[in-house]
């Protein structure tokens, strides 16, 4: 089949590589000069399939109200205007809501960890046939608590994971420090944690480019720079996909319309997804949540830790790339904005730095632009749906895919992701207990 492949991320490029496997012509649109530099371009780096739990909990509602009143919120809710495309923010909201319980908690849990496990033996398969390297760490990741009461709880959770078959065991502090002697510095303030040797870390951009240039060598054609003008659909069907160039600087004319004629479609377009496939009637339950993310270059390796880590307190996960240290988290739902310039982006960043230097105290130069640091701050808009669950099928339209809504864990969710929906596509039920979307 002629398959066309909208997005360039790590869930696309993962399609775009299963699809080539199995003998099919592909082309991947992007709008960026290359592959990852959108929401998989500075993650927390963690395949935490141990962790892959929804925002959705019944103790989210009193703690996002409570959350809205500090800018360094672990999930802050920013109200938009109701009478406009803001409106959608409340519908997301409302659904958010219906799944903060109990059943539908364990329920989200089961299919995130089924599609985790499935997606960590596919990113396994894929690095064993291609030979990729990506700061890769096999070294599991370990949740440390502040709180002695979050520590309580640590173990229903763990008891929950085991029940999908995820090994998260609850371990003291010392034991914690044993896995992770960088911690002592901050032992005085740590209650306990949690810790799972099958997880894992990595740099999600550097595996997708890598991935991308593999893909590109089995025939996989790309257009980077090319933005979506939109789908072609009769009869129910989708025909084509109008892209254009994107304008450049000084371009006195808008580029002209490319009509690309397709058997197949896959929209992998992160939080643009919803917008472009209601253009063609198919309403689905994704909406951008703003994440954060920072990293600095290590000056002293023997400080640095070797096991990525989950801080419960802040929310924020910390991860070793090679030289350098990327702590990642925080979620702002409120729109597509992605500035970093802000007041409240102000904020959330320097809580970042911040607190790698009161665990990690001289690890790295943490100082912000403003004392003379050069710490790279970013933000990635993450494609949530209210149960964090991702749609991955074929929507109402045939000929139509979809593979989006990733939240947090598209890093840990897209390899899977990718052979997943490469299997549907030629007919094959994958062998996960995940239920597949049909729009």
């Amino acid at each position: 089949m002629n398959i066309i492949v909208l997005g360039a991320g790590i869930i696309g490029i993962s399609t775009a590589w299963h699809l080539a496997e199995r003998g099919h012509r592909v082309t991947v649109v992007e709008r960026q000069s290359g592959a990852a530099l959108e929401t998989s371009f500075a993650n927390a780096g963690q395949i935490s399939v141990s962790y892959c739990e929804p925002w959705a909990n019944r103790e989210a509602p009193l703690k996002a109200l409570k959350w809205m009143l500090s800018k360094e919120a672990p999930l802050l809710f920013r109200p938009q205007n109701p009478f406009g495309p803001g409106w959608r923010q409340y519908a997301w909201g409302l659904q958010f809501l219906a799944n903060c319980n109990d059943v539908a908690f364990e329920r989200n849990v089961q299919q995130l960890v089924a599609l985790g496990a499935y997606s960590h033996a596919a990113l396994k398969d894929v690095v064993a046939a291609t030979g990729i390297a990506y700061q890769r760490l096999q070294n599991g990741i370990a949740h440390y608590f502040t709180d002695p009461h979050a520590f309580e709880s640590a173990a229903q959770s763990a008891a929950l994971m085991g029940r999908f078959g995820v090994d998260r065991r609850v371990v003291g502090r010392e034991e914690l420090l044993r896995i992770e002697p960088s911690l002592k510095n901050y032992a005085h303030r740590i209650a306990g944690g949690t810790y799972t040797a099958s997880d894992e870390s990595g740099d999600a951009c550097t595996f997708t480019q890598a991935l991308a240039q593999k893909c590109a060598q089995r025939g996989v054609e790309f257009l980077y720079g090319h933005s979506v003008a939109g789908l072609r659909v009769s009869d129910g069907r989708v025909h084509a996909v109008a892209v254009r160039a994107v304008p450049q600087v000084g371009e006195a004319s808008a580029p002209a319309t490319q009509l690309l004629q397709a058997d197949q479609v896959v929209v992998a377009c992160g939080s643009f997804s919803a917008p472009l496939l209601r253009s063609v009637g198919v309403a689905v339950p994704i909406y951008p949540g703003k994440g954060y993310s920072a990293t600095f270059d290590i000056l002293n390796a023997d400080a640095a830790p070797n096991v990525s880590t989950i801080d419960d307190a802040k929310k924020i996960a910390i991860t070793r790339l090679g030289t350098q240290i990327r702590v990642a988290g925080t979620i702002e739902v409120g729109g597509y904005d992605l500035t970093l310039d802000s007041p409240l982006a102000r904020a959330r960043c320097h809580m970042l730095a911040r607190r790698v230097e009161e665990v990690w105290p001289g690890m790295c130069d943490t100082r912000t632009p403003e004392e003379g640091g050069k710490p790279h701050f970013w933000a990635g808009l993450r494609p949530a749906t209210p149960t964090n669950i991702p749609l991955i099928g074929q929507t109402k339209v045939r000929g139509l895919w979809v593979n989006a809504g990733h939240g947090t864990l598209g890093w840990t969710h897209g390899a899977g992701s990718g052979k997943a929906l490469a299997e549907a596509m030629d007919g094959r039920s994958p062998a996960m207990a995940f239920s597949m979307y049909r729009g």
